[in-house]
């Protein structure tokens, strides 16, 4: 293909130019048109640059899906940052991981998630401006009133308003758009790190994975070229994904920017407010997890709220089972696809073909320009044989350029242009790839990427446990849930909800044990590494 030699901010520039009318996010019945959304992107470019952001600096962004996460992510690239997106799920705990980590510098949050934000603060060790979105008199309801009232006046600024004594300035929203109109020229060029997209990556320790514009740009135009998405015919998206995931990022956000299509958002999937805007906005395109699938396969009366609209669905972070995509295929009409991809990847490199028959449990072909090999799990050095296990391995430009200062963990998974995923894989005489094993332990709930050894670590902080493992189990709704062993010490009693309490104090709910069993040890190797394998069987 040949890909547009654009960074982010003039992807959404050429877009607004071209369709300035076009309405680019719809939220609560408000409409926000895309010459709109690049007026409140170059205004928050200012106002970033108007407290000190240069580029290269990182911009942490916290919210929930809304107009301000859009606004936030491509008014900090074109002030020259470089975004980490934050679930807002996390726990204080968490997020100063990442923020450290990632060296930020500004944080835009959601005011309710502020409290979060505070308990963290001893921690933080570069952060040094809050900016709060969500005004009580625009936030959800009013974004129009704000629109009528920016121009009313601006907040002059010649100096670079800075931080001193570590502690950190809070900003409103609202006010850094008042600064000015147009932003400093920032200087990217498409080779520069546009996101530090957290992952556990194959060892479960934490990392940035560095998506540059190219990545995320190229990655969005492969989605959209192998789903036939097109602004040929007007597209109309559902944000029903965490935006700050990155399948929501690249295949709802971006791919709707390079398309001029509309995004409807939904602050998080609640199923009665999705057959909703179905019903009343009839999208063409459904990006989802399976969980998804299987709410709306079952929701009672479902045939009255219009899904014949959906052309095109497309699903990941699980494994779809067969009868929710033929049920739902029979719900709609349209094409259910699976397809696969890692944050490393920006995220897609695998698609079951849009036309045609799937195959079960397939996770598709690779994508446009896309290279995948299945490669000795041993020695990584040579490919097996069709329909032999091995190590999936992938090459493309949507590939990461590696993890933020981490070169040993690089050096682990770039090898001579090749990204080593990790994930045990296959592939028929057809070139259909199946994963047969997941990353070393990974569980999936829900969509979501949880390692054991992050949730070990906050059981071994419990003062009553000793010992603790965790592993993934079937799980009819979320595919698979969190369940721990754990080991008392001496003399002390609890009961699983007192372990589950301890943990929801210090991670994303969707995180904690579903499930503790207590035992009196639990199965190790020689060596001492827990037998996951062996607990599973229990």
């Amino acid at each position: 293909m040949s890909y547009p030699k654009t960074t982010l901010p003039e992807l959404l520039e050429q877009t607004a130019a071209k369709s300035p009318g076009h309405t680019a996010l719809i939220y609560f019945g408000a409409k926000i048109s895309y010459a709109q959304l690049l007026n409140h992107v170059n205004r928050l470019a200012a106002g970033l640059q108007a407290i000190g952001v240069k580029k290269g600096d990182r911009v942490a962004l916290m919210m929930p899906n809304c107009p301000q996460f859009v606004i936030s992510y491509f008014g900090a690239l074109r002030a020259g940052a470089i975004v980490t997106a934050t679930s807002s799920m996390y726990t204080s705990r968490e997020i100063a991981h990442q923020w450290n980590d990632a060296g930020a510098t500004v944080v835009i949050a959601d005011r309710r998630l502020y409290p979060t934000i505070k308990a963290a603060l001893p921690q933080l060790k570069s952060v040094r401006h809050i900016v709060l979105t969500g005004l009580r008199q625009y936030y959800p309801h009013h974004l129009e009133e704000l629109y009528q009232t920016l121009d009313a006046g601006s907040i002059q600024t010649k100096e670079p308003i800075r931080a001193s004594h570590g502690v950190p300035i809070i900003h409103e929203f609202e006010d850094l758009l008042r600064i000015s109109h147009t932003p400093e020229p920032s200087g990217l060029v498409q080779s520069d790190i546009a996101c530090l997209q957290y992952t556990g990556g194959t060892t479960g320790t934490s990392k940035g994975a560095m998506l540059t514009h190219a990545n995320l740009v190229i990655n969005s135009w492969q989605a959209n070229s192998w789903m036939t998405l097109s602004e040929d015919r007007p597209e109309v998206l559902v944000a029903a994904l965490p935006l700050f995931h990155i399948f929501a990022m690249t295949c709802v956000m971006i791919s709707a920017v390079s398309i001029s299509a509309t995004v409807i958002i939904l602050p998080r999937f609640e199923l009665h407010a999705a057959l909703n805007i179905i019903r009343k906005y009839r999208p063409t395109f459904f990006h989802g997890v399976p969980t998804m699938y299987v709410g709306f396969n079952s929701a009672p009366n479902v045939e009255k709220y219009g899904f014949k609209s959906l052309r095109m669905c497309m699903s990941g972070g699980a494994a779809m089972p067969a009868d929710v995509r033929q049920k739902f295929e029979a719900l709609t009409g349209g094409k259910l696809v699976e397809g696969y991809g890692l944050t490393e990847t920006s995220p897609v490199t695998h698609v079951n073909p849009p036309t045609g028959s799937p195959k079960i449990a397939s996770i598709g072909l690779p994508i446009t320009d896309t290279e995948a090999r299945i490669v000795d799990l041993e020695t990584g050095a040579c490919e097996v044989p069709l329909g032999q296990i091995g190590e999936i391995i992938i090459r493309g430009p949507q590939v990461m350029q590696g993890y933020w200062n981490k070169p040993e963990e690089t050096a682990l998974v770039l090898r001579n242009g090749w990204l080593y995923t990790g994930d045990v894989a296959k592939k028929d005489e057809d070139g259909f790839f199946y994963i047969v094993d997941r990353k070393k332990d990974m569980i999936i709930a829900g969509g979501f990427n949880i390692y054991p050894r992050e949730v070990e670590e906050v059981l071994f902080e419990c003062p009553k446990v000793k010992e603790a493992a965790v592993i993934g189990v079937p799980d009819s709704y979320r595919g698979e849930t969190v369940k721990a062993f754990v080991v008392l010490k001496d003399g002390v009693t609890a009961t699983p909800e007192e372990i589950q309490a301890f943990c929801r104090e210090r991670m994303a709910s969707y995180k904690v044990p579903r499930q503790v069993v207590f035992r009196d040890s639990i199965p190790k190797s020689g060596v001492g590494k827990y037998l996951r394998r062996e607990l599973r069987n229990l």
